[in-house]
């Protein structure tokens, strides 16, 4: 139990981390449909090429979509990529990191499911049934049979319990060949996705670290940015219902008075914390306008404005730093006259 929290712990260390355990769990849902999911090809010439393939594609698709949706992140892209451009300007490269990460974590469940079918054989079988070399398999001299009678015994091959082409080909022979031909493609595709993996990880550093550091910074900064802004909101909203509950009882007390039925008064508690956290903004029209201000002109990201040279520092990149000056030493003369 305690190795269970800790790698929920772990997973709920940070946004990346929390993206990669909802990946993992979506890459081990993927096998799991799979294995619980019942395959029948219809077993039809005209069906089986779509039937298999839709099997082997429409549902990466789908986990792709999911993928997507899960992230927590597709929201703060398409509001970083359509705000206006504001007091902060938009970093392309920025939004490109974030795209592409969120895009390769997409990718892991599809990529297991991919790679599980075609190791299973059961999509390859049915959708590339009628394509089987009978002239190399099977008995080719069985002319009695026209071009359309083949092609329905050949798409009967991946239903064992009604195939009667044992004279054309044997049902055996036929999926051993297709099984193998689907393993072979799965062994291709899970390494290279391996070999993509490795050759991102170990080769991006060696082109592009500084961009990297820089977007990664700043892909880091717009998550913990709407974090703190929600955050600020909220316990705004805290602050303005507790003062509106306050007046509205208060209001209510003084009332009751008025009507001559005398109640004990107690003074509110914690009354002007929670009025200072109001900042200035104590009514619906004022707290509107500064959400439409936070979402069209963000402030700028530049804490403190340029300064004059102080000390041993310089305003700008390339000015010279300025020495500390050496105070002027006074020297007084004094005269006698005698």
């Amino acid at each position: 139990m305690d190795k269970f929290r800790m790698i929920f712990q772990f997973f709920q260390s940070n946004q990346e981390s929390f993206m990669n355990g909802i990946c993992g769990i979506m890459a081990l849902a993927s096998t799991q449909m799979y294995s619980a999911f019942d395959f029948n090809c219809p077993c039809l010439p005209h069906y089986n090429l779509a039937y298999g393939l839709g099997i082997l594609l429409v549902p990466p698709f789908i986990l792709f979509l999911l993928g997507f949706v899960l992230n927590n992140n597709i929201s703060m892209l398409a509001e970083e990529w359509r705000r206006p451009q504001g007091q902060r300007g938009k970093d392309p490269s920025v939004l490109r990191y974030m795209f592409c990460s969120m895009a390769q974590r997409a990718m892991i469940a599809p990529a297991v499911w991919v790679s599980v079918t075609l190791l299973d054989g059961k999509c390859i079988t049915c959708a590339f049934c009628t394509s089987v070399p009978v002239e190399t398999l099977g008995n080719a001299s069985h002319s009695r049979l026209s071009q359309g009678e083949i092609q329905r015994i050949l798409a009967r091959i991946p239903c064992k319990e009604i195939y009667n082409g044992q004279q054309l080909i044997a049902n055996e022979v036929a999926v051993r060949y297709l099984r193998c031909i689907s393993q072979a493609l799965g062994w291709c595709f899970v390494l290279l996705m391996t070999t993509l993996a490795f050759l991102v990880r170990s080769l991006r550093p060696c082109f592009s670290q500084a961009a990297f550091l820089k977007s990664r910074y700043w892909s880091h900064y717009i998550d913990i940015e709407r974090k703190l802004f929600d955050e600020t909101c909220a316990e705004h909203a805290r602050s303005f219902a507790k003062v509106c509950i306050q007046q509205f009882f208060e209001g209510m007390s003084t009332d009751l008075v008025a009507a001559r039925c005398h109640l004990p008064r107690k003074a509110p508690a914690n009354a002007g914390e929670a009025a200072e956290k109001l900042l200035g903004i104590t009514d619906q029209g004022t707290m509107n306008r500064a959400l439409k201000s936070w979402h069209r002109c963000k402030p700028p990201l530049h804490l403190h404005p340029p300064a004059l040279p102080t000390g041993n520092g310089w305003v700008g990149e390339g000015q010279p730093p300025t020495h500390p000056s050496v105070p002027r030493r006074e020297t007084a003369a004094y005269y006698s006259w005698v």
